[in-house]
C-alpha cells in the first residue's frame, strides 16, 4: 500500500473534521503504514505533579493511528476507535513535547490495528506504548 494523503493535506483535513484539536498535534512524517506525530505539550496537558496526563498521551496515540489510517485510506471521517490498550512506562520529561511513532500492523477493509511508541523529547527510552484498533465503515 502507498500513502494517498500527504501530511499537509491530512493536517488540513483534520482541522476540517476535528477543529476542537486544531494545533494539538503536528504530523512530522508519513510513510507506508507509518506516522510520526508530535504533541506540543502545553499547560492543559499536565496533571498534578507537572507531568503529562494519561488522557493527553492516550489522545496522542489515538490521533496518530487515525492519521496513519487516513494517510493510507484517504478521507474516512467515520473511522472510529473500537479498542485501546495502554502501558505507561515512565514519567515524561518536564516541559518536553511528546513524539508518537505509529505503525499500522493491520489495515483491512473493516479493521485497522496500530502500535504506538511514545517518547518524550530528550529521553532515550519510551514513556508509553499503545495498541489501538479502529473500525472502518463499509464503502458506500
Amino acid at each position: 500500500m502507498v500513502v494517498v494523503m500527504q501530511a499537509e493535506e491530512l493536517a488540513a483535513y483534520l482541522d476540517e473534521v476535528f477543529p476542537q484539536v486544531r494545533g494539538d498535534f503536528v504530523i512530522e512524517d508519513l510513510s507506508d503504514m507509518r506516522a510520526r506525530v508530535r504533541m506540543p505539550v502545553a499547560e492543559r496537558h499536565l496533571r498534578p505533579g507537572g507531568t503529562v496526563s494519561g488522557p493527553a498521551m492516550f489522545a496522542l496515540a489515538d490521533v496518530s493511528v487515525y492519521i496513519a489510517l487516513i494517510a493510507m485510506k484517504g478521507r474516512e471521517a467515520l473511522a472510529v476507535t473500537t479498542s485501546g490498550s495502554f502501558d505507561f512506562m515512565r514519567k515524561p520529561a518536564a516541559g518536553a513535547d511528546l513524539i508518537c511513532d505509529c505503525r499500522l500492523l493491520k489495515l483491512g477493509r473493516a479493521l485497522a490495528v496500530g502500535d504506538c511508541m511514545i517518547h518524550s523529547v530528550g529521553m532515550a527510552e519510551p514513556v508509553a506504548r499503545a495498541t489501538m484498533t479502529y473500525s472502518i465503515p463499509p464503502a458506500r
